[in-house]
């Protein structure tokens, strides 16, 4: 499969909020605002000669609570990029070691001159919660097993720039739904553009209630593979599961993993994601992950345009909006 970038005619863009918090709560129209300013940004975010000056004189935090390294490096230098002044908080050794709140630590650190707060955390709903306390922007760069928006943004940026469009395309996502912000992200955005979802794997990690959100469900890959356009591999999250969830890893390898065999079954111009970081030899093999079918560096640099894209909207706002 070569892959080659379609064309796409500019769209009347129209932006309001002053938070991203989940694709969720954003319409087809808003969702579509972010992903084609990221068109603008693709070349500027791989050049330093290209700065622009979109945040010039702005101050953007990022405030993790979680290790992060693709988000977290993505975001900085998306802020960079753009002329912005950037700060990053790390737990460790900070004021929250002494008793300090979650709010109260934010609240110091706007305090600062903050403009825009990125911020990651382990429990679903940080970041609205943050939105409700603070009178600087607020991006959510993935709240538990909730929502991952820039992700979410990135895996459908990525989708449409190689495929020209996501109406109509069927895509699979593989793997660890339950515990999966990623899923949840790409759903909502995926469905408000027209695509169809197939959410597969072992019935544990695919919560029964998900079909309440629009999704088919599947519990073999073989079964689903030759149907899908794109499958989005997801990482089988051992942080986050308190037990067992299937029998091994070896087992869940077999039956879920990408690999060659599996994609000799799959359409020729099958594309393949994986938000990262990749287990490999669980959810894909390595001569896949570095196959012509994957995307999976494109997505990163993707990721950059994307966050420029989404810190560049917020910051042009209007203050008095939401």
């Amino acid at each position: 499969m070569s892959v080659e970038l379609a064309v796409r005619e500019p769209k009347t863009m129209v932006w309001t909020h002053r938070h991203l918090l989940g694709l969720e709560e954003l319409s087809r129209l808003e969702i579509e605002t972010i992903l084609d300013t990221a068109e603008e940004f693709v070349d500027v975010g791989q050049h330093d000669r290209n700065k622009r000056t979109d945040l010039k004189g702005q101050v953007v935090v990022n405030l993790f609570f979680e290790p992060s390294t693709r988000t977290r490096v993505s975001f900085g230098l998306a802020a960079r990029r753009l002329s912005a002044d950037t700060i990053d908080f790390t737990t460790g050794g900070s004021s929250l070691s002494k008793g300090e709140t979650f709010i109260d630590t934010a609240k110091n650190i706007e305090a600062l001159g903050t403009d825009i707060m990125v911020v990651r955390h382990s429990v679903p709903g940080a970041p609205h919660l943050l939105a409700q306390h603070l009178n600087c922007s607020v991006v959510n760069a993935g709240d538990g097993a909730h929502e991952h928006p820039t992700q979410g943004l990135l895996d459908i940026f990525t989708i449409r720039r190689i495929r020209g469009r996501l109406e109509g395309l069927t895509v699979g996502l593989v793997g660890d739904i339950a515990h999966s912000r990623v899923a949840r992200s790409n759903i909502h955005g995926l469905l408000k553009l027209g695509a169809h979802i197939i959410v597969c794997g072992p019935s544990t990690l695919v919560p029964s209630c998900i079909t309440r959100l629009g999704v088919e469900v599947a519990h073999r890959l073989d079964d689903i593979l030759p149907r899908c356009d794109v499958i989005n591999v997801l990482r089988i999250q051992f942080e986050r599961q308190r037990s067992g969830l299937f029998p091994s890893i070896h087992e869940y390898a077999r039956l879920f993993g990408m690999n060659q065999e599996r994609l000799r079954r799959a359409k020729p111009d099958l594309l393949l994601l994986a938000p990262g970081p990749i287990n490999r030899g669980v959810e894909l093999t390595p001569e896949v992950a570095d196959g012509p079918h994957s995307a999976i560096l494109q997505q990163v640099t993707n990721g950059l345009a994307v966050r420029m894209a989404v810190l560049s909207l917020l910051c042009g706002r209007a203050v008095d909006e939401e």
